[in-house]
């Protein structure tokens, strides 16, 4: 019997960005009804708060709850992030950038790239890069709004927002509040079970409050008071193939202008991150404790950081993988305590923005059943893995030889799903894209060819054009991303003139 549980009363475990984001998307879905949303955060613990770099996908979380870019760049320091640069990834004193956006112009239903590959077979020279908007603004360090009726897919880009993230939870806060949520300022002591269904019944406060829900949604970070304390579910453990198990983070001052792009770059046993806000500098080192103590991490971490150093770095451990299932009885895990992928693409407040819409579209009407619970896991499993599989492929084609690390990670097996990917691309091109996958195409198209991945063949469709056509319309590409990016303001004009933050 498929049991259906009304709920009258959802009780939000843990604040910081997961819990209030959260908190304001299910105060706006639940709306016009009567339940009842509380939110259980304490202000002696803090949150983690590594990750303030995102992906566009943010922006249209904050614009559906009616928050425009100019409102949060403003409140939380921003600056714009037109995609990653990989540094030293491929080899040492290499560099690529893997864009929100397209790359060139595609033609009679097939993708640009293959166009481009006849090209090289011809002899040209011509870089994939130099056929994206997104990555020319990046290099140029200049950015505008993209056009909303570009006139062709040359004008094609996206962006996101490199925040503070802390500053970014109290605008979620704050809309939380105002929509009727309440929050309760306490410790989750104890979790009590219902013995007859093994249900969570309620949380026991560090202020003898005991708090009733009908659904509670764990957003406890690592430590997973409810969904892995509690209700103890399992691990999938991913770290065979994402060896990087430690993470530094500090922040440090701001030295010249602020990049509309984030740096990653590699290390012997890693990578380290650079991301620039308005006021300051976001700097990590991710690393594996297999290759790499601790002292050493951190010495290579602030050698490499410009600025002056604004505290000591926070130490962090983790294992990379997901909660068997993020939902569990009457149990939602978000964010940290549904599990950990590293930092590498920005996918962290990402998956917290999936797993709020899967929770929304849960809830057509406020009850569940165990087939609501069954189709969330399987979404999210999916989800997270073909996540798991576009970072595992960073590592996987590098070409260095200069430490053990990256010569491990090129000889790993792979999970069957990338494999299949990667031989796809390398056999014909083709460039797989599975349901449920939140990078696209050209995302892989990027990595690939960043990493010198070239195809053994291409679409032999594309030897009906004519190759002095072909090279002029990719030479007349070239010419329109350049011409573009020569009219657009630098980044520091666009912030002075669109979201400068007054205080910091």
């Amino acid at each position: 019997m498929n049991q259906h549980h009304q709920v009258k009363s959802i009780v939000i475990a843990g604040g910081g960005t997961a819990g209030w984001m959260a908190a304001a998307k299910c105060s706006q879905h639940f709306a016009k009804t009567d339940i009842k949303i509380t939110v259980v955060e304490s202000s002696e613990i803090g949150t983690v708060g590594v990750g303030e770099a995102t992906i566009p996908t943010l922006r249209r979380f904050y614009q559906s709850l009616g928050m425009s870019d100019a409102d949060v760049m403003r409140k939380t320091s921003a600056t714009v992030k037109l995609g990653i640069e990989f540094k030293d990834w491929y080899k040492p004193d290499t560099s690529f950038i893997h864009p929100f956006g397209l790359f060139g112009h595609a033609a009679n239903g097939i993708h640009f790239h293959h166009y481009w590959l006849k090209l090289k077979t011809l002899g040209d020279t011509s870089k994939l890069e130099e056929y994206s908007l997104g990555i020319a603004l990046a290099r140029a360090n200049r950015f505008d709004f993209p056009s909303p009726k570009p006139s062709s897919p040359l004008s094609v880009f996206d962006w996101a927002l490199h925040f503070d993230a802390g500053k970014f939870a109290m605008l979620m806060r704050d809309y939380s509040l105002k929509n009727n949520v309440q929050h309760i300022d306490a410790k989750i002591e104890s979790v009590q079970l219902n013995p007859d269904n093994g249900f969570i019944q309620s949380l026991r406060l560090d202020n003898h409050m005991e708090l009733h829900a009908d659904l509670f949604i764990d957003c406890t970070g690592f430590n997973g008071l409810l969904i892995k304390g509690a209700l103890n579910t399992g691990y999938e453990d991913w770290s065979q193939w994402l060896l990087c198990d430690r993470a530094l983070a500090v922040q440090s001052e701001l030295v010249g202008e602020p990049a509309a792009h984030t740096v990653s770059k590699a290390h012997s046993a890693g990578w380290q991150w650079k991301i620039p806000l308005q006021h300051r500098q976001g700097n990590g080192h991710v690393y594996s404790s297999r290759f790499m103590d601790d002292a050493e991490a951190e010495a290579i971490l602030l050698r490499h950081i410009d600025g002056k150093v604004l505290h000591a770095p926070r130490k962090f451990k983790f294992t990379a993988g997901r909660r068997a299932q993020a939902w569990n009885k009457n149990c939602i895990a978000i964010g940290l305590a549904a599990g950990f992928l590293e930092p590498l693409e920005s996918t962290s407040i990402a998956l917290i923005e999936t797993g709020i819409e899967k929770i929304c579209g849960s809830f057509p009407v406020p009850s569940f059943s165990q087939k609501n619970i069954d189709y969330f896991n399987q979404v999210t499993a999916t989800e997270w893995e073909r996540i798991r599989d576009f970072i595992i492929l960073h590592y996987k084609i590098n070409q260095r030889t200069d430490s053990e690390f990256w010569q491990h990670c090129r000889t790993m097996s792979l999970p069957d799903t990338l494999q299949q990917k990667i031989d796809a691309y390398q056999e014909r091109g083709e460039l797989l894209h599975f349901p449920w996958e939140i990078f696209h195409p050209d995302s892989w198209l990027a990595i690939y060819s960043g990493f010198n991945i070239c195809p053994k063949n291409y679409d032999k469709n594309v030897d009906r054009m004519n190759p002095e056509y072909l090279q002029q319309s990719l030479t007349a590409m070239r010419k329109s991303i350049a011409d573009a990016v020569a009219s657009v303001p630098t980044h520091r004009e666009f912030i002075n003139a669109f979201c400068k933050t007054d205080v910091v």
